[in-house]
């Protein structure tokens, strides 16, 4: 913890980009948020069917769920408790570990999911990927990344087959 004494305050331009960032998330967060409403979900939601669809067996330890869409375990129990009320996915009981539960996607929740992906990659390209241009995405793809290594999380890659 820095205490005031040696605090390294942010420049008049960091200060901008730091707050320009704030801004650009929220806004970006909102514009998916939007683009996924007329499907009935939230960001988050997509973004645990995308999970599932991803894992093995589309299922997955709530535990290991709650470290891939960056939850709480409690958030993403109320999250995953609505979900499966619209029968997008269950849970079971884990069959190693009877305190453990597992998130499975259900077909319904799939077909979702496929249904509202080209309007969630528009979102995604109209709200920012589309808007920078070529050289500085992949400096923004830089820094997210030494963010996400230094918090010791594995920087997301596609499964690529064999």
């Amino acid at each position: 913890m820095v205490s005031e004494l040696n605090t390294q305050w942010l420049d008049a331009p960091q200060q901008v980009i730091w707050r320009n960032f704030l801004a650009a998330n929220a806004v970006i967060s909102e514009r998916m948020d939007t683009a996924l409403r007329p499907f009935g979900l939230d960001l988050g939601e997509y973004e645990i069917l995308v999970v599932l669809s991803e894992s093995p067996k589309m299922q997955l330890r709530m535990s290991d769920l709650a470290v891939a869409v960056h939850q709480s375990r409690s958030r993403l129990t109320h999250t995953v408790t609505r979900m499966e009320q619209k029968d997008l996915l269950l849970r079971k009981a884990c069959a190693d570990d009877r305190r453990g539960v597992i998130a499975v996607l259900t077909a319904k929740g799939f077909r979702l999911l496929e249904e509202a992906a080209p309007t969630h990659v528009g979102s995604v390209r109209e709200a920012f990927v589309d808007l920078v241009a070529p050289n500085d995405f992949q400096a923004v793809g830089r820094a997210v990344a030494a963010v996400v290594e230094d918090a010791g999380l594995s920087s997301w890659s596609p499964s690529v087959p064999a």
